[in-house]
């Protein structure tokens, strides 16, 4: 885990009550998935708890369900509260998305206390166990 902030995205990037996953690492897999909902803006780390490191969107920057009022993990059909991640519905119902703590400026968006698993690096690596 890492206490800098990292950035994540432009506040521009995210739609109004849309979503896109991200890769703080700006590389692989998007890790991170962020909703925004008029000035709110709410991080997760993009996996399903029902399956560990499941990821949820369905396609790029796909994590919303058709009405666009929950997240939703394509693999499951689990549909999850937008404000605290919450599984409402789903194989996972009662459990919650990991959220992402978010620094939001005027203009950009940076994720604070990100898993480093959540940025592609190894628990071996990030134990100090790797050379």
């Amino acid at each position: 885990m890492t206490s800098e902030p990292l950035f994540l995205c432009r506040v521009d990037d995210i739609g109004e009550g849309g979503s896109i996953g991200v890769a703080p690492d700006h590389r692989g897999r998007d890790r991170v998935l962020l909703v925004r909902q008029g000035q709110a803006i709410y991080g997760y780390i993009n996996n399903c708890p029902h399956y560990d490191r499941a990821p949820l969107g369905w396609k790029k920057d796909a994590f919303l369900s058709g009405d666009q009022t929950r997240i939703m993990c394509a693999a499951h059909g689990a549909l999850f509260t937008i404000t605290d991640g919450l599984c409402e519905l789903g194989p996972c119902l009662g459990q919650r998305l990991t959220p992402v703590a978010l620094v939001i400026t005027e203009c950009e968006v940076f994720g604070l206390d990100i898993p480093e698993f959540a940025y592609g690096r190894s628990t071996q690596q990030s134990s100090g166990a790797a050379a």
